[in-house]
């Protein structure tokens, strides 16, 4: 990376960020070989699975099989072997070798845990003394709300039943708020109804409502007047709701709709599912300083995906303000495959923020750390790269024979990011940018 040339913002902002953690080189065998003869399930392998496996991998959910006890485990050893040396689980995208590598949530594994489970398998899955088996971890209500008691909860407005077996299906819903009166979000979570996590992959919800150029001009209201729906929230395995940060919020106004897209997969038994979204606010007449923007944004205007090949689109988007960014997610659809994002500077420096990969079956939000959260100036321009994969090789790839275009079909193609971010005013801007540098100087 070439040095910051820009005043000593670009230093404060990406210097202590910015940290070219490539993966080490694979492990020498002896080193494997002697860790596998140590490791068992109870003292090393299940310690790993409880953080980063078993969130999922539990009876109720849409995981594939349970992996809570040994027994459950030992079956699938040398499969979990690949799965993790390929870092396909957990699933996690994020590139290791570029960009920022902090975000909260995060249920990679390290390197030393994946030597760990290799070499496990490879010995035979010892199980090990029970003595060394750590307790079982606790896992959340799956009804209660990781954001507190919402002040107000909607929900989709009939029961959708998804049939023992079919096909996977997208569908949307509208509902009215009931609000009847202009509010600011404090917090917000989605869920599926009681007992349908099984056959939910993953529910987004919408805010739909008049958006006015005024308000949108003091920062009340995305920026983007043309528009009135913005993103509100989603919901995956192993995600919770999202607490915005303190003295900032997003306007919900009277009359407010709410738009709930939906991914039901069958899961061998009929059931039902009332998806609701909770809404928590800030107390009445407060009115927060900054509001958070989550919105598509960096898209590629035209998507041209010839038969049998491998293409890259690009797309832009510019910041007016200051702005904190404080997460990404890439949207594709069933030939994304990989998607990278850089921030050109005003001075014309080009800093990469993260490279990730991409399945259409793992829609994931990735939130920065927050002593990492990207502070870019007024006047950057967010530059996003995405490649799509139209050949056999591509598993997930419909028809390799088919030109592709854009399209809200999931056979159809799409290419922006998900981006999350407040503008801030230009003194609180400078004042995290010299915070930053100091806290790195002290390091």
């Amino acid at each position: 990376m070439t040095p910051c040339n820009c005043h000593g913002v670009c230093a404060a902002v990406f210097g202590t960020v910015f940290l070219y953690a490539a993966i080490p080189a694979a492990t020498d065998q002896a080193t494997a070989t002697s860790s596998g003869a140590q490791a068992t399930y109870t003292k090393d392998v299940a310690p790993i699975l409880q953080r980063s496996c078993q969130t999922c991998h539990r009876p109720g959910t849409n995981a594939p099989m349970s992996l809570l006890t040994y027994e459950d485990v030992r079956p699938w050893a040398r499969a979990i072997k690949a799965k993790v040396a390929a870092r396909i689980m957990p699933p996690w995208h994020i590139e290791r070798n570029v960009g920022i590598q902090q975000f909260k949530d995060d249920p990679s594994l390290t390197d030393e845990e994946i030597v760990t489970i290799a070499a496990w398998a490879d010995a035979g899955a010892p199980r090990g003394d029970p003595k060394d088996l750590p307790p079982p971890p606790t896992f959340p209500d799956d009804e209660a709300w990781h954001i507190g008691t919402p002040d107000l909860i909607v929900e989709i407005p009939k029961d959708h039943i998804v049939p023992a077996e079919g096909g996977d299906l997208w569908i949307d819903y509208i509902a009215d708020s009931g609000l009847t009166e202009d509010r600011y979000l404090q917090a917000v979570e989605s869920k599926p109804g009681p007992g349908a996590r099984s056959v939910v992959h993953h529910l987004l919800t919408y805010l739909i409502q008049q958006v006015d150029e005024d308000e949108v001009l003091v920062g009340r209201l995305d920026d983007r007047a043309t528009n009135n729906e913005s993103f509100l929230n989603e919901y995956a395995v192993g995600k919770n709701g999202d607490i915005l940060p303190d003295g900032t919020g997003k306007l919900v106004k009277a009359g407010a709709k709410i738009r709930f897209n939906l991914h039901y997969h069958a899961s061998g038994k009929e059931t039902r599912d009332r998806a609701r979204v909770g809404l928590k606010f800030y107390p009445k007449g407060y009115v927060p300083k900054y509001h958070q923007i989550s919105l598509q944004i960096a898209r590629a205007q035209e998507i041209d995906i010839p038969p049998h090949s491998v293409t890259r689109h690009d797309g832009y988007y510019r910041f007016s303000k200051p702005a904190r960014v404080s997460a990404i997610q890439p949207h594709m659809h069933n030939r994304g495959k990989r998607m990278c994002v850089e921030a050109i500077l005003p001075t014309g420096q080009v800093e990469p923020l993260n490279c990730l990969g991409f399945e259409f079956a793992w829609h994931k939000v990735y939130n920065y750390a927050d002593e990492v959260t990207p502070l870019l100036p007024a006047g950057t321009m967010l530059h996003t790269i995405l490649w799509h994969d139209n050949t056999a090789a591509n598993r997930s790839n419909p028809d390799p024979r088919n030109w592709v275009g854009y399209g809200q079909r999931t056979i159809d193609e799409m290419a922006f990011a998900w981006v999350t971010w407040t503008y801030l005013e230009e003194e609180d801007f400078k004042k995290m940018v010299a915070e930053r540098q100091k806290r790195r100087t002290n390091e």
